[in-house]
């Protein structure tokens, strides 16, 4: 399982292709609609061959990896078995988080041991360098054999490999996405208050990132009652009062303070905080 080819050249493919290259896996095929991405990608890696047909890619490899958008899969797979091959004794992952390995299908009946292999990490860029990969999870789903491969080569990477059930795979990713994508909305929507009181643009976000990588590094080493601090977990009943008023000339932002707020509410433990505070705040969250 040394040499590598891979479908879509974009973040995630070619940040994956760099790190699988500086663990002494040979770089195949880099294969893309786009052949000019396949040649960005084989100068960032380093190696492979940019192509944008797959067969010749693909009868060299032992392991294909498929990192097009989670959409396409199904239909790359379908014209991967009509047109590249051989598949027997093949090892083929797809990166999506969402999207369970039976997409591989086409390929499975060919011979081809199949499974998805997501990483839970972000690639905002296409050299996102190997050390990104350095003790993050990885998701896997699929047929036993392609899921051992994928665990070694997970451990690889310095990653941590997991099993997801195939039908478990839509509420995985979206607890992944909640984590990811939707603290970005979350950071400018507070930004956006700052703007309203006159903080400068380019200064915003960037007085509030202090804050938010205290409070990262509070998750990353306390539990999730340990980690929260701030007026709902003291029972601050006045200060919650008064971040909603000064919210309701702002509908969306207020929503999303109460609906958090609930959250938050109950992870301080029972034993914290009095009961009627507790009962206040709920009521104040939820708009009673």
């Amino acid at each position: 399982m040394k040499r590598v080819s891979i479908i879509g050249t974009g973040r995630l493919g070619t940040s994956l292709g760099l790190a699988l290259s500086k663990k002494g896996f040979t770089i195949g095929g880099l294969v893309d609609r786009s052949l000019s991405r396949a040649k960005k990608s084989r100068r960032i890696i380093g190696a492979g061959r940019a192509a944008t047909r797959a067969a010749s890619a693909v009868a060299r490899a032992d392991l294909v990896i498929i990192a097009v958008p989670d959409e396409e899969i199904a239909s790359v797979a379908k014209t991967l078995a009509r047109t590249a091959g051989p598949w027997e004794a093949k090892i083929v992952f797809h990166t999506s988080g969402i999207r369970p390995s039976r997409d591989l299908a086409p390929l499975k009946a060919l011979g081809a041991m199949c499974a998805s292999f997501h990483p839970v990490q972000s690639f905002p860029r296409m050299d996102m360098p190997p050390s990104h990969f350095q003790n993050i999870f990885i998701g896997l789903e699929g047929d036993e054999r392609a899921v051992l491969r994928a665990k070694t080569v997970s451990r690889k990477l310095g990653a941590r490999p997991f099993l997801v059930r195939s039908g478990d795979k839509s509420l995985y990713h979206a607890a992944c996405s909640m984590t990811s994508n939707l603290v970005v909305p979350l950071i400018h929507m507070a930004g956006d208050l700052l703007r309203k009181i006159g903080v400068p643009d380019r200064d915003a976000i960037h007085l509030l990132l202090p804050l938010l990588v205290g409070t990262l590094q509070n998750v990353k080493h306390l539990d999730g009652a340990g980690a929260l601090t701030g007026p709902i977990s003291r029972g601050d009943v006045s200060t919650v009062k008064r971040h909603l008023d000064a919210l309701g000339r702002f509908p969306s932002a207020r929503a999303v303070y109460r609906i958090l707020g609930a959250e938050a509410l109950r992870l301080v433990p029972k034993k914290k905080l009095p009961p009627l505070k507790i009962r206040t705040l709920r009521k104040l969250l939820e708009g009673k």
